[in-house]
């Protein structure tokens, strides 16, 4: 289980437990992969651990098609917030970039934001933009634009 932090008067902080650093590696190694079948192989690797909020990522960063990024990252989102449920995220507090357990499923959640606006989804990109900044208020500070 990773933790929830609670201070004196300040709002609780949810830090994402980390990615099992061979599958990390494994993961990392098929983004770097030119070749033909890259994405069937991080299906493949999805297919071992589809709790993997990364996989997910990766899978949305690989694809060329507009639809199919939202899709994956969709599901990135979602894997996040069972995870954060799982891990005592009881639907407020923060959830830092600075904990780089954290960082996929903030990139997701902004890659969902860019994507629904990209779309004409203004509603959709709105709500995740919102829910972003609510879980890092730094967020804009930061300028992520890829992990």
């Amino acid at each position: 289980m990773s933790e929830v932090t609670f201070n004196k008067g300040k709002i609780p902080e949810t830090r994402l437990p980390n990615e099992d650093p061979s599958f990390e590696q494994k993961m990392k190694d098929l983004r770097d992969n030119e070749s033909d079948d890259k994405r069937s192989m991080l299906l493949s690797l999805a297919s071992k651990n589809p709790e993997s909020i990364a996989i997910w990522c990766v899978l949305g960063l690989s694809s060329t098609e507009r639809m199919e990024s939202y899709a994956y990252f969709r599901v990135a989102y979602h894997r996040g917030l069972d995870s954060l449920r799982k891990n005592g995220w009881r639907g407020s507090g923060f959830v830092r970039w600075d904990h780089e357990s954290n960082r996929y499923f903030l990139f997701a959640l902004n890659q969902l934001a860019v994507i629904s606006r990209e779309i004409g989804d203004y509603a959709e990109a709105e709500r995740c933009s919102l829910f972003l900044r609510q879980l890092e208020p730094s967020w804009d500070q930061l300028q992520i634009v890829s992990l």
